[in-house]
């Protein structure tokens, strides 16, 4: 494979967000320092680059180029920021996409024997754009097939599209979250980070509150000395059983907030130091009634979005805009 220095560097993401997206889907978890390295070699191949056409022969070459780079930092890290900012992307995947919009401002092109990619390139030519629509167009895909799963194994449910069930037994190994409530359906169920968090931070186990939920439903039965909740993630811990030092350490059933706080949802989320997923009591009390009262629930998954966001970056690097050719097939474009 043949191209420039810097277009050719910058194939070294593709490892890097391959790695990173692996990591997301078994932790949800990305560290910061993954994206740094990169990020200093995307700022060293776009000034090598600006210089190049800076210093090259053909001025339309330059306007275009720099139109392009305006572009992609112009308009996809703020989008990128702003998605972050209203909740639509986690911190990992706007750090990603700002990434990307710095490493490829423009159609990056490797000569094989017989053929050059991309193969579909669009007129607009700023690549990052191409990444987004391929990311967007391949975790539109994941719905789809996961409806289709469903439909195939005869699970029928108005979450059969976002959704897949699990046994209660396996809710804490799972990443995602509940799509039920005491009431049915529910999108906003509760986050299973939140609920590894809850209950490592009341030491014990979801079997623990199943064997006794009228116990653990009484905030009397909360310790005095909480543990610390951690982040919720499968690497931390999904809640150790109560020792019986816990057990002597517990509030007394006569003091006064006894039934004011059913599960001692308030006072988990008070005594954290920070928010456990913008989960709310009520969220929380719902999730555990529904998990102590059936054997079967409704998780969604979701998917990472660094996971369609690497297939958009294979997809694009390889086969170029698949939105646009849709959009020319149809004589859109």
């Amino acid at each position: 494979m043949l191209g420039s220095i810097p277009d050719l560097l910058r194939l070294v993401a593709v490892p890097v967000f391959g790695w990173a997206a692996y990591r997301d889907v078994k932790t949800r978890r990305v560290p910061n320092r993954t994206w740094t390295p990169l990020a200093a070699l995307a700022v060293l191949l776009l000034l090598w680059d600006a210089y190049a056409v800076w210093t090259g022969p053909l001025a339309v070459g330059q306007r275009l180029f720099f139109v392009r780079v305006a572009i992609s930092l112009g308009f996809v890290v703020p989008l990128s920021y702003a998605f972050w900012y209203i909740g639509g992307f986690g911190g990992a995947d706007a750090k990603a996409f700002m990434l990307v919009a710095v490493l490829f401002p423009v159609y990056p092109v490797y000569y094989l024997p017989t053929v050059a990619l991309p193969l579909q390139q669009t007129a607009i030519g700023v690549f990052s754009l191409t990444i987004l629509s391929n990311t967007v167009l391949a975790g539109v895909a994941y719905p789809m097939a996961v409806a289709l799963g469903n439909l195939a194994r005869g699970r029928l449910s108005p979450a059969m599209v976002i959704g897949r069930p699990v046994s209660v037994e396996a809710v804490t190994e799972e990443y995602g979250r509940l799509l039920e409530s005491p009431d049915g359906f529910d999108r906003r169920g509760l986050d299973l980070d939140a609920l590894r968090m809850y209950l490592r931070w009341r030491g014990c186990t979801l079997d623990d509150i199943r064997s006794d939920p009228t116990r653990h439903r009484l905030p009397t039965s909360l310790p005095r000395a909480p543990n610390d909740p951690g982040d919720g993630s499968l690497a931390t811990d999904g809640g150790e059983p109560a020792t019986d030092e816990d057990a002597s350490e517990t509030r007394r059933a006569g003091d006064d907030e006894a039934f004011d706080d059913p599960w001692g949802a308030e006072r988990f989320l008070s005594d954290i130091d920070h928010s456990a997923y913008g989960t709310s009591p009520d969220q929380l009390r719902d999730g555990l009634e529904v998990l102590t009262e059936q054997e079967e629930v409704w998780v969604s998954p979701g998917i990472p979005f660094l996971v369609p966001m690497f297939v958009g970056l294979v997809v694009s690097l390889t086969y170029g805009d698949v939105l646009f050719s849709l959009l020319q097939a149809v004589g859109l474009a």
